[in-house]
């Protein structure tokens, strides 16, 4: 858009420069900080997101199998309750052995 005076085209052009540069600015600012952030991170030895969410799944799966495996137990814990228990067998007495004589020197 031009405009009559060329000192306001001069300067509307300044002012798209001076944004465009402040732009590029901001851009280089966010790459510096984000580096500097990884690097503090890194060194801090944390866990990358990817694998804090595939160890928290893997727990909640352990959490869900806890809990089914602790109904069943309960399931038959009360079944158990319910039966009643099987007798046990006594066993057979053994048959005595004969004690042998004293031998007589």
């Amino acid at each position: 858009m031009q405009t009559q005076n060329p000192f306001f085209d001069d300067l509307a052009r300044m002012a798209n420069g001076a944004l465009g540069a402040l732009s590029g600015l901001r851009a280089e600012m966010e790459a510096l900080v984000r580096q500097q952030m990884e690097r503090f991170t890194s060194g801090m030895d944390m866990v990358g997101r990817e694998e804090f969410e595939a160890v928290r799944d893997m727990a909640a799966k352990a959490r869900a199998e806890n809990e089914a495996l602790t109904k069943r137990v309960a399931d038959l814990e009360a079944r158990l309750g319910e039966a009643p228990a099987p007798a046990k067998p006594k066993p057979a007495p053994r048959a005595r052995k004969p004690k042998a004589p004293p031998e007589a020197s």
